[in-house]
């Protein structure tokens, strides 16, 4: 394949995402997940962290407690990189949750080329910038705040929770957040309005939120978001309309993914060593 033929690129992610073996037939969610991790430990102040430089390759990133079972979708990928050797990581790893996203009926997301990979362990952001399920609003607009994003993008961006599910054994926390998980929609703001959710410990011992059947369930950051009442107009307004959900996720999920990214006049990023040059 010629270098650079990201539409190729795109289709040989396509045929992957079915996984007959992985949650509910479908690597999609994981996809996601991973371009949103690798984007989210973007820092503002400093500069560091984003997806650039493809650091979660490296044990200090790939070892936080927020990234457990990314290495499943990691591995998924491993024959797309092998067919297209050309493409960074840094690259393959936001487009694919791009491509996840729109396969799964979501919305399409804005996304360039020209990341590159870091080639040493130099520039991996310290752990502890990913969001803790377990916490509240405070730590969320505190995690957010860092990136630059507000209120009614840290809500749209949590829409992503209608996809997949948890893991007791990755993060302690188990099941899904909707009953159609590998189905991109506005669900989850919809049950979290509508459903009646109850703290529970699940079979770790670790204390979550789920629906009168036992069937679903809603992290306590999920909660956050209808007891904070800046939070929940949002929640409201997109429970109401998918159409602007959707647009508001395509809007957030495109900056997340250009966190960090500072690009040459040919479009092509810079190491993150180069910024003191600028």
């Amino acid at each position: 394949m010629a270098a650079g033929d990201y539409l190729a690129v795109r289709d040989a992610i396509k045929k992957i995402i079915p996984q007959s073996s992985y949650d509910d037939g479908s690597a999609g969610p994981v996809l996601v997940r991973l371009a949103w991790h690798a984007c989210g430990t973007y820092d503002k102040k400093s500069g560091t962290g984003g997806s650039n430089g493809a650091t979660m390759r490296y044990k200090l990133e790939a070892s936080d407690e927020a990234n457990n079972g990314l290495e499943y979708a990691r591995k998924i990928l491993d024959p797309v990189r092998q067919q297209f050797p050309w493409i960074s990581y840094a690259d393959l790893w936001t487009l694919a949750g791009v491509v996840a996203i729109e396969y799964m009926g979501g919305p399409k997301v804005d996304w360039k080329p020209g990341r590159v990979d870091d080639v040493d362990e130099q520039y991996v952001p310290p752990n502890g910038r990913l969001p803790d399920a377990t916490q509240g609003e405070d730590h969320i607009r505190s995690v957010f705040y860092r990136m630059g994003f507000n209120d009614q993008e840290i809500v749209a961006l949590s829409g992503a929770h209608n996809l997949g599910r948890c893991h007791a054994d990755r993060s302690g926390f188990e099941g899904p957040w909707v009953p159609m998980p590998t189905r991109f929609s506005n669900t989850y703001f919809k049950l979290l309005l509508s459903s009646q959710w109850h703290k529970r410990k699940n079979s770790v011992g670790v204390e979550q939120y789920n629906d009168e059947d036992n069937e679903l369930m809603m992290l306590p950051t999920d909660m956050a978001l209808v007891k904070d009442p800046k939070f929940r107009a949002w929640v409201e307004k997109y429970a109401d309309d998918k159409d602007l959900f959707y647009r508001d996720f395509a809007a957030g999920f495109g900056k997340l993914l250009e966190l960090g990214v500072i690009r040459g006049p040919e479009g092509k990023a810079l190491r993150q060593y180069a910024r003191a040059k600028l």
